[in-house]
């Protein structure tokens, strides 16, 4: 019997001993005076257990069958499930094992189960929100998690995401390894699906920021910063005419943190179930399977409808623009060194100017090799250098077997006559 029932029992037997009327004992009891003369009759036939409720101990008609208790614990017990939570695990039980439970329910059983243990959140410390930007493509998050996703099953990846801060929308892509070629392509893909966005929010990794480098011993205030050139792909942004802003902090651009934090328990658990053990295999969970789950279920609307891309215009030369560009210097025969090789600009392409002038030099992610002056790409032919006497083998002295004979040429050489001699006699002579 629980407190207020006691409470409920002890006003109605001072209304049935006529203590109180039963127009006061129904309004302590929050009753009308009808329902009282109810539970004073039910007092009497039953005694004190007429105020316990009489669907007490009984099972709810709502109540799940024994034989799908069993058969959800029997499924969830599976090492491929080891790990879930309630919510995500009545997703599975619903879509792959057609089971209908709802996660409270599900939370029950595994935790009778000891299949899962509630956590208590921790206080976390309390941060000033910066509002959300009001249309989809104003500022897009950009970042790379490094982590075990696919629980050593294959090779280690990395996922590169981009998260929109208007309405979450996400936009990832497994990579093999966090360089500038790998986020070009995923830039790439982006850009061709979305257009350009205004701004990406970034950290300030060597991808994106080139930084200063200074002894230990130089004290960084006391210096101007130096206006040191772009990154590629800081360079490939200026081109496409998108903003790069840096984050100073991980906190800063929390949305795609936090988007990790959910990838690193869902889609680890997924590409699990899934089997995938390759980069293939997990881009192919990824665009199937999770991004359409996150963008259907954890997006939001913008408050302003209006997006924010634009498009890419006939000016917008992708396979130019996401390449690695350097600039070399033309030679006076009109060639151009890159890495160790050189290429020969044709007589038909050379203009007025050209000798010791820059040149801009593309290595694109193809692997093509294209060279443009000024607003012109120049068809360039790699030079292949003549190599004489390629596949002979050397020639080898024999080995001399008798010994050298001695040199004879000063024989005789002082009984000869000769002007030194008389030179020399006539000196004594005259001394």
């Amino acid at each position: 019997m629980s407190q207020a029932e006691r409470d409920r029992l002890v006003t109605l037997s001072k209304a049935q001993k006529r203590l109180i009327t039963q127009a006061e004992a129904a309004r302590e009891l929050g009753v009308s005076v009808r329902h009282v003369k109810r539970l004073l009759k039910a007092l009497k036939e039953r005694g004190d257990a007429s105020v316990i409720h009489g669907l007490r101990g009984r099972p709810s008609p709502r109540r799940l069958p024994e034989a799908t208790k069993q058969e959800a614990i029997g499924i969830l017990s599976d090492a491929v499930y080891a790990g879930f939570g309630p919510t995500l695990a009545a997703e599975y039980l619903r879509e792959k094992h057609e089971l209908q439970v709802s996660k409270e329910t599900l939370r029950h059983w595994m935790i009778e189960a000891k299949l899962w243990r509630g956590r208590k959140r921790k206080l976390e410390p309390v941060r000033v929100r910066r509002p959300r930007r009001t249309r989809c493509g104003e500022l897009v998050q950009w970042d790379t998690s490094h982590h075990d996703w696919l629980e050593e099953r294959g090779e280690r990846l990395y996922l590169i995401s981009m998260i929109d801060d208007a309405t979450s929308r996400l936009y990832a892509r497994f990579v093999t390894s966090d360089s500038t070629s790998e986020n070009m392509r995923v830039l790439w893909g982006y850009l061709e699906q979305y257009g350009r966005p205004l701004a990406f929010y970034t950290d300030k990794a060597a991808l994106f920021h080139t930084t200063e480098k200074r002894r230990r011993d130089e004290p960084g205030v006391d210096k101007d910063p130096v206006d040191l050139p772009p990154t590629q792909i800081g360079r490939a942004l200026q081109e496409l005419a998108i903003t790069w802003i840096p984050a100073h902090s991980p906190q800063a651009k929390g949305r795609v943190e936090r988007g990790f934090s959910t990838a690193q328990d869902r889609l680890v658990k997924g590409l699990r179930v899934a089997g995938a053990s390759s980069l293939e295999q997990a881009n192919a969970y990824l665009e199937k399977e999770f991004l359409p789950w996150w963008n259907r279920m954890l997006t939001v609307e913008p408050a302003n409808a209006c997006n924010a891309h634009r498009p890419l215009l006939d000016e917008h030369d992708l396979p130019a623009t996401l390449s690695h560009v350097e600039e070399r210097q033309i030679g006076n025969g009109y060639t151009v060194q890159y890495y160790g090789q050189t290429y020969q600009i044709p007589s038909s392409q050379v203009r007025t100017g050209m000798r010791r002038s820059k040149l801009r030099v593309e290595a694109r992610m193809d692997g093509s090799i294209a060279m443009r002056f000024k607003n012109e790409y120049l068809a360039v032919q790699l030079c292949t250098a003549v190599i004489t006497g390629v596949g002979k083998k050397p020639s080898v002295k024999a080995r001399r077997t008798t010994p050298p004979q001695k040199s004879r040429w000063m024989q005789g050489f002082f009984d000869r006559p000769a002007p030194l001699g008389k030179a020399i006699a006539i000196a004594n002579a005259t001394s």
